[in-house]
Parts: structure tokens; sequence; C-alpha cells
């Protein structure tokens, strides 16, 4: 990372009050508003977690104008199912040169949000319904791009999963999910990468709006994870009390120019409402980030498309993921082919809205096969969701004189972009008949899917292979085809659970929200996998799920250590052996789990993960290490992480639902914690402690309901059960005479001690 060797707070004391006011929002739409006649030059800040989308002049954040030609790479929620670190860092590399040849201080980027539904529609920018997966691939792009001394901005901070009144909703969820879920992958981000921005989102957070929330930017952000940048809004985010979202941790408004807001902040300031340190600290955290770019620029950065192309086609490679394979694939280059669909001519390969790229050049599937024996076939008009007959017979005639159908389809842009949420999870009606009809045919079908998130295949039985592209970035057409043919073996695994129905999604009832424009999150911590492993409920595809051309074969799991302190660190190791015969790559999966937990928890959560290549009979030891927060859970009484005490179960798996080798730890907490005894605290509780077993023993002794034969009434352990769960002051009541007077006050006092 560049070094700042202007005096920042020498500029600042040169500053009027009315430019510290104008530094605190856009110059217009993409450009901060700096004081340049102090020698600070403006600087430009772009759209392009999927590749930069720079706009030259307009005001258009949504992508309806044209933008300069770059490369489109793969969405997030196709890259995350590479499940590669080193990828991500890669990405982040190629894309922070590009933002260095395009004079880009901050891209604007990784989209970090949980996915909470299936139907959220900017699912396809965001990277997986699991904090760990997302946070621990969002650290490695981040890095990447800023080992190029160009900002990122991680969005959207917080809780702002979904598109339906994404500026004024309301996101109802209790500490413990927002601290688990929500805020674990930003939080991993800020810590560990050192973000220089950070976009704030639109919704509300349990009825304050981000922009205004200083526990989440100022407490949380700063206070807790150390974070030394500056907070952006989202464009439009910014409330109508500009100084209230200044005090609260929110330094740059975007877009600019709002003259209304920066007359508020300098009319505060004047009339001593506004303290001139809190404007004073804003200007200088955002000055910091500006000359950490403009000292560091590297103008003479150039982009070779050519060699961006193919690095897309790479990372496209390793992220796509063959669901389903009898035996079909990998097609042999000799064999007669119909392509069927307009996407094996036209792809949809990216998402629309802010992500949405000018690209440099798309290659087809159709385009490169050629020199193959390929028959084509639309199949389908993209323009409408009704099925056209005459393009069905074209198809099924097509597919009948070839020796294997390779059927295109997905989702269409009119139904998944930013600004509105999906309604169902079934493609359009002309897709699905499509496939329907080619498999009437054409026992040899296999079907790629390109759409940003997951869909429901009620005709998965009726074909032979399914490929999930995902939004597959402009080389899509190359990568699918490496893919097809054998020439890249498959290796990518879900970053998101695949339900078999909509209506089995943990958020189904809540997800829009309700009259008052407030979102429930009712499902708590269980989210994706950690719901549907709970529940024990039957899924289409499971999170981590992905086949290959080989098989691997899990020995050998290994603990460190059998006992352990939750300040101390347990080191797992597993082998994977290639057991095919041909290369290929395994995700290994490694999941934590505490089937015997007082607390309500997921069954188990993903700890780690490391992808590993491997030659046929070749095997690997892959090595883990675990500390305290791959046992802990949020503890809500002491606002802080706790690792309950008892035996942990380690999982080396291929998916949540594959778990290959088990082994168990013991795990004690060094936390103390400070339990305040009631009369309507349980006599299992109050056993728990020393003091409480002593006395107790003694007063139960004496109870004419403890020293009944539970035997002779027939009641067995449920006596003994109704006993554990009695409250103090039940006791005291049945103990009748033999209880003297106070004991009750007396056993508080000395529990409470």
């Amino acid at each position: 990372m560049g070094v700042v060797c202007m005096d920042v707070k020498s500029i600042i004391s040169q500053m009027t009050l009315e430019e510290k006011a104008a530094l605190c929002s856009g110059k217009d739409f993409w450009h901060l508003d700096t004081p340049q006649r102090l020698g600070i030059e403006s600087v430009m800040v772009s759209d392009g977690p999927c590749g930069i989308r720079k706009q030259s002049d307009a005001a258009d954040h949504l992508g309806l104008n044209a933008s300069v030609p770059a490369t489109s790479y793969p969405t997030g929620s196709c890259m995350a199912c590479s499940f590669d670190r080193e990828l991500f860092r890669r990405s982040g590399e190629v894309l922070g040169h590009a933002c260095q040849a395009e004079n880009l201080s901050v891209l604007l980027g990784p989209a970090i949000n949980i996915k909470r539904s299936p139907l959220g529609g900017r699912n396809f920018e965001y990277l997986s319904e699991d904090p760990y997966l997302t946070g621990e691939l969002a650290k490695s792009y981040i890095n990447g791009v800023q080992r190029q001394n160009v900002g990122v901005s991680v969005k959207h901070f917080a809780a702002n999963s979904q598109e339906y009144n994404r500026m004024s909703s309301d996101s109802v969820v209790d500490e413990r999910t927002l601290r688990e879920i929500y805020l674990s992958a930003f939080e991993t981000a800020v810590k560990d990468s050192k973000p220089w921005t950070i976009m704030c989102s639109y919704n509300r957070i349990n009825g304050t709006f981000a922009a205004e929330n200083k526990r989440l930017l100022t407490d949380i952000l700063r206070d807790e994870w150390g974070f030394d940048g500056y907070v952006m809004s989202d464009w439009g985010a910014t409330t109508a009390d500009r100084v209230k979202c200044l005090e609260a941790g929110m330094e740059l408004e975007m877009p600019g120019k709002n003259a209304a807001n920066d007359k508020q902040i300098v009319d505060a300031v004047n009339n001593g409402t506004l303290d001139i340190k809190v404007l004073d600290t804003a200007v200088e955290r955002i000055l910091n980030i500006v000359l950490k770019y403009t000292e560091n620029k590297q103008p003479e950065t150039k982009i070779d498309f050519e060699a961006d192309h193919e690095e897309a086609r790479k990372i496209a490679d390793e992220s796509m993921v063959l669901l389903k394979n009898d035996g079909i694939l990998p097609l042999k280059r000799s064999q007669k082919l119909a392509f069927i669909g307009k996407f094996a001519e036209t792809p949809r390969f990216q998402g629309g809205g802010s992500s949405h790229v000018n690209s440099y050049k798309v290659t087809s599937a159709l385009e490169a096969a050629k020199g193959l024996d390929v028959t084509y076939a639309p199949g389908y008009d993209t323009n409408t969701t009704e099925s056209d007959e005459a393009l069905l017979e074209e198809a099924q005639e097509a597919a009948k004189n070839a020796d294997v159908a390779v059927v295109f389809v997905g989702i269409t842009d009119a139904m998944e972009s930013e600004g509105m949420d999906r309604r169902t999870l079934s493609m359009p009606k002309n897709h699905e008949a499509l496939v329907k009809a080619v498999s009437e045919v054409q026992k040899n079908t296999v079907v790629v899917v390109m759409c940003g998130g997951c869909i429901t295949m009620p005709w998965i039985d009726d074909v032979r292979g399914v490929l999930y592209a995902y939004l597959g970035g402009e080389a899509v057409g190359t990568a699918t085809l490496d893919l097809l043919f054998g020439d890249v073996n498959p290796s990518g695994k879900l970053a998101e659970t695949f339900p078999r129905r909509l209506e089995d999604n943990p958020s189904y009832l809540y997800f829009f929200g309700d009259e008052q424009n407030k979102t429930e999150y009712r499902e708590g911590v269980f989210v994706g996998y950690r719901y549907y492993d709970k529940k024990n409920m039957d899924v289409l595809f499971p999170f981590g799920y992905g086949l290959s051309y080989t098989t691997f074969e899990y020995s050998n799991l290994t603990l460190d250590k059998s006992e352990m302190n939750d300040t101390d660190t347990l080191t797992v190791s597993v082998n994977v052996r290639n057991t095919g015969k041909v290369k290929g790559k395994e995700v290994v999966q490694l999941y934590v789990g505490m089937p015997e937990s007082h607390t309500i928890r997921p069954v188990k959560e993903l700890r780690g993960f490391e992808k590993v290549e491997l030659e046929p009979g070749e095997e690997k030891t892959v090595t883990f290490t675990l500390a305290k927060r791959a046992f802990a859970y949020y503890r809500t009484d002491i606002s802080d992480w706790y690792v309950e005490s008892g035996d942990y179960t380690i999982m080396a798996a291929k998916s949540s639902r594959d778990i290959a080798c088990t082994a168990t730890v013991n795990v004690t907490s060094t936390t103390q914690i400070k339990r305040v005894y009631t009369m309507n605290s349980t006599i299992e509780e109050i056993m728990e402690s020393p003091v409480g077993r002593e006395i107790l023993g003694k007063m139960m002794a004496q109870n004419p309901l403890a020293q009944a034969d539970a035997d002779d009434i027939g009641m067995g352990e449920a006596m003994a059960r109704m006993m554990a769960e009695m409250p103090l002051r039940a006791l005291l009541s049945f103990g009748g005479d033999s209880v003297p007077a106070g004991a009750g006050e007396m056993l508080l006092k000395q529990l409470n001690a």
C-alpha cells in the first residue's frame, strides 16, 4: 500500500469551512470535491465489482448509459463457487491494475451482503449465504485491488438483503443474528484487509437508517473493528439530516452536488450545533484516502484487454459448477452436437444495474465451437416468456439429428437485476418448455444454465447432465466449452443452497416485509444451509456441492489435541486422494458443530476450506487452524463472542451434506459468566454452582417432593426433569415447615456473592 507524504492536518488548517463541507459531498456523480487551490486534485470513483464501469459524464448509477470499454468478469455469485482465495486475490489485482489505467481512486466493491433469500435482486453480485466464505474471499479480493494502490469500497453496510423498497425498508434483526450472519463478513474484511472505504446501505437497521447509524458506523465499525478509512453513502442513501449522518460517522455523501446539505454542515458549525472537530475528522479521513491514491498513481499503466479476457475465462473455468453427470460428460469433439437455446449465440453473462459493464468483447459458446460439427437452433425468443411452437419444432429436429443436445437456458435480464427482486425461482416458461421438448426426443441432453442465482429444476430427472455457468463473464462461451469437453476439469462448488421449492426457504414468509415497511429477520441465524440442515430438509443441491470428472477420497482426519481451552488453537489435518484417472481440484470443506449445546445453534457451520489440485493417484494433506471464533457464538448478555464448554464435532466434508470424516475435541471456556440468581432460577441452573449444590443438596434431602419415589407413581425420568426445571420459589413452597424463614434469600445472597 502506498504512503501519504503531504501533511494532511496542515492542509485542513488552510481550508475554509465551505471547502470542508464541500469535500464531504461529491463534486458530481463520480468525482470528489477536493480543495484544488491547495494542490489536491479531484479523484474519481467507479462501479465495478465484476469489471470497471467508468462513465465519463452522465449521472447514471443504474447502468443505462454507456461506460468505457472494460473486461466483464464473472459475477460474485459465480466466482464464489471457486472457493479459491488465490483466484479472488488475482482478480482483485487485475481490476486494481485497470483502475490505475483508468485513473480511478476507488473501486466500488466488493459487494458482500449475505444471500438471505434466493429472490434477492442483487444476489448475482453477492458471494454467498455463508458469512465465513464471504469474508475469506472478500479479504483476498480487497488485498488484490489495494496492492495496486487503489482503494475499495466494501458494500452495502449492512443487512441489505432486498431490492424491494430498498431505500426505505427497515431490516429488523436481533443482535446475535446481526453479528453472526450479517456483520461477520464485513468484520473479517475490515480487520484483515483494511479497506480504504466502506459504503453504507440504503435501508434502516432496527429503525435507524444506515447513514445515521452511529452504533453501526462508529461504535462497531471504528471503535470495535478499527476501521480507519472513510464511509461513503450509497448513491442517494444520505438522509435529510446531513449533520446527523456526519456525526454518526458517514463522511462522504454521494452523489453530488447537494448544496443544501453542504449548507446544513456550514450552518451547524456556525450556530454551534456541530462541533468543528467532527467535521475536521471527516475531512482528514477523506483526504488521507485521496492522497494515498494521488501520491501513488501509476499513470503509465496500460490495459491488455486480450490478456484480461483470458483471465476472465480462467476465472469462469474455476467457478462454474457441474451439478449432474451420469457419464455423458465430458463430450467428444468428434460428436455431432446440437447447441439449442438463444443463450448459446447471445449468452447471458452479467447482471443489470450498477455492475453492468461495457464489455470489451463477448465470446459465445457457438462462436467458441467454430470448426466443430455443431447445429444451432434458437429455441426461444428472449423478448418474451411465451413459447413459440415453430422454434420448439426446429429445436427438436436439431436435437434428433445430433449425438448430444446441449440446451442453453437461464434467466433473462428482465427477471434479474439491481432495483428489483425476483418473484419466482422458475426459469421463463419458454426456457422450461425448451428443455422438456428437447429431452423428449433426445436422451443425450445436457443443460447449461446461465443466471445469477439458483433456480428450480423440474426437468432434472429428464436430462443427463447439468452445468451451472451462473453469469460467467465475457468469456463465458469459451469457458463453457472448456468444461463440457474436459479441457478443464470442473471444480466449482455451490456457494448457496438450491432449495427444491421457494416455499422451503427460511425467509419465505417475511422476505418482502409488511405494510409498515419492516422486514423481520425471523429466521435468525438459520440462513441457507444452517436452516436446511437443522430441519434435515431435502434440498435440490446442498451448499458446497459440485461434481468433477474424477473422484476424491478423504482419510486420516487428525486433531493435534483432544482437549483445549477456547484461548488455544486447534490444528486439523486430513488426507485427500485423487482416486480417478484425470487431474482435478477438490474443495475440502471443514465444518464445526456442537451436538449437545444449551444454546439454539446450527448443526454445523463452515469454518475452513482449501482448494487442492491432485494428479491421478496423488494424495495431499490439507491442514486447517481453528481459533476461538470457530467454536463461538455471539452472546448478547455479555456483548461478545462466547465458547460454550463441551464436545465439538470437526467435520471434513465434500459439501454440507457429504461429510467424509469426523473427529471430536473438548473445548473449555475461559470466560467466566457472572450469573445473577433469582427466585425464578431453576434447580438445574443453581446446581451448576458449587455453593448451590451444597445448600440445595441439604434442602432437597428434607423436601417431600424430592423424597417421593417417582417409579412408584410411574413418572421416572419425568420427575427428574420436573425437579431440574423447577424454579427455586416452587421448591421452597413444596418444602413447607421444613424450610426456615428467609432460606431463599439466604441462598440467593450466597449464590450472588
